[in-house]
């Protein structure tokens, strides 16, 4: 409950998180209401740049996204994700947001510290908005872990890719191949 006796929302949570004093490269998001901060490792920003810089490749600058706060299913779930595609015509609603209805495609790269959340609520929330790849990004293991076909809240079908081979769309939405032979490994 907030102070003036209504329910607390995203929008609220994240009206007070804005307002503190965040250290720069640290970044925040709102996982079943709870608050994660990490910072970013420069590991963690090479796997998201390499992935940005591919997607480019095939997507419009302004259908791709990092860092973007989402609204997705599940109670109190507002994500920042390392990448995001939007489908095309995709627009903010009213309240200067984007729709999880429109994500095509979300790539996490993993921290320790909130790993978890990755393969577990995060997951079930993509799978829950029928977002059609969800890509893991794991510097400790040294491969990738690739979500497609969503039902309910989980996805029916999931391929192992080691960093250092390549990454598979081209059956999906994506229809892309990805490099991961620069990906860093921690």
């Amino acid at each position: 409950m907030t102070e003036e006796g209504g329910e607390l929302t995203l929008d609220v949570m994240f009206e007070c998180l804005e307002k503190l004093p965040i250290p720069e490269g640290t970044r925040f998001e709102i996982v079943e209401g709870n608050i994660f901060f990490s910072p970013q490792r420069e590991s963690h920003s090479e796997v998201i740049m390499d992935i940005v810089e591919q997607l480019r490749t095939k997507y419009p600058r302004k259908r791709v996204k990092s860092d973007v706060r989402i609204d997705y299913p599940g109670h109190l779930n507002g994500f920042a994700t390392d990448v995001t595609v939007m489908t095309e015509g995709a627009e903010k609603t009213e309240g200067g947001g984007w729709r999880h209805e429109d994500v095509e495609f979300v790539a996490e790269v993993i921290s320790k510290g909130t790993a978890v959340n990755d393969y577990g609520p995060k997951k079930a929330a993509y799978a829950l908005a029928e977002v059609p790849v969800y890509v893991i990004a794991d510097p400790y293991q040294g491969r990738c872990h690739v979500y497609t076909h969503p039902k309910g809240d989980d996805y029916t079908t999931e391929t192992k890719v080691a960093f250092g081979d390549d990454m598979d769309l081209t059956g999906t939405v994506v229809g892309l191949t990805l490099t991961t032979d620069e990906f860093p490994r921690d």
